[in-house]
């Protein structure tokens, strides 16, 4: 997955002419396995949803898991960019990434506290009005059993599992929950995970929730 086009390209008439096969298999099938699950059973489609440079749109992005200034350079420009034209991005991740130095807030959550975390995000969103109610009317399906799941994830009963404070929480929520268009981005820590898939059902009901999906600055992009 890190080749070249062009290596690509060579490597395919390699296996073709050696091994007889027009099948070339790389690790995103496998390190972001839990990502493609979530999203076919989510939104039928294991792919992100728009490019990188869309964040340029985006009035927030969420940057999960990931450290996109070492792993993913050229991505990690285009955030920088746009935080430095107005988009807040908010990080969340177990230990500090470089572009936290970019962003409007930081969480830097418990390990394995990601789901906890983001049902406690949904659970103010909706609590205090901040979804979508029309998209999620017209466009999805559960909205019941996913209030429901997250009721009893207030802000006071995941702050000890998170180890983020209530009040950060609540921030997180309503700047999600109040922008016009927000993009996800996660990486490793999201998907290489024993809840990986889970952790990805999260961030995909978050977009389904805000109605953040389908427009320019949108979007789910693992």
């Amino acid at each position: 997955a890190k080749g070249s086009n062009e290596e690509a390209y060579l490597f395919q008439k390699f296996i073709r002419a050696v091994l007889g096969t027009n099948n070339v298999d790389h690790c995103t099938r496998l390190c972001h396995a839990s990502s493609v699950y979530a999203l076919i059973e989510g939104i039928g489609s294991g792919a992100v949803t728009n490019v990188v440079r869309d964040i340029e749109n985006a009035e927030v992005a969420v940057i999960a898991g990931c450290n996109p200034t070492a792993n993913h350079p050229v991505a990690a420009t285009f955030m920088k960019q746009a935080a430095s034209a107005g988009t807040d991005l908010l990080a969340v991740n177990v230990r500090r990434p470089g572009i936290a130095d970019y962003c409007r807030q930081y969480c830097q959550i418990k390990p394995g506290a990601d789901v906890a975390f983001y049902n406690a995000v949904m659970q103010v969103i909706i609590a205090e009005g901040l979804h979508d109610r029309t998209f999620i009317d017209a466009r999805t399906e559960g909205f019941e059993a996913l209030q429901a799941a997250v009721a009893h994830y207030t802000p006071a009963v995941a702050e000890p599992l998170t180890g983020i404070p209530a009040s950060e929480i609540i921030a997180f929520a309503r700047r999600l929950g109040q922008a016009r268009s927000a993009m996800f981005f996660w990486g490793m820590g999201i998907s290489q995970h024993v809840f990986g898939t889970d952790n990805a059902r999260c961030l995909i009901a978050l977009a389904l929730l805000t109605g953040n999906i389908g427009r320019p600055g949108t979007g789910l992009h693992p």
